[in-house]
């Protein structure tokens, strides 16, 4: 059994912004086109998607002000500012 490789700095930023990205495109789908039992079901499943991605967020934001470099185009849309890209951002 192979141990799982653990991803530090630029490219641990970088898998996290993808896996925001899916969980923002999940809760899309949840909210618009995915069918459940009753409303609690629903509202349980996407709180559920919420709080992962809530978590996420979190760690991406700490590496983020640890100083960790990222290229603007690498951050989920839902997590980019309106204006400019933040001080950290590596020139492409």
């Amino acid at each position: 059994m192979q141990n799982p490789v653990e991803l530090s700095g630029r490219y641990q930023l970088k898998s996290i912004h993808e896996e925001i990205g899916l969980c923002d495109r999940k809760l899309a789908h949840m909210e618009k086109f995915e069918t459940y039992a009753s409303d609690e079901a629903r509202a349980s499943a996407i709180a559920k998607m919420t709080t992962k991605r809530a978590k996420l967020a979190k760690t991406a934001q700490n590496l983020t002000d640890a100083g960790v470099e990222y290229l603007p185009s690498e951050v989920p849309r839902s997590l980019r500012p309106a204006e400019a890209p933040a001080a950290h951002a590596i020139s492409a």
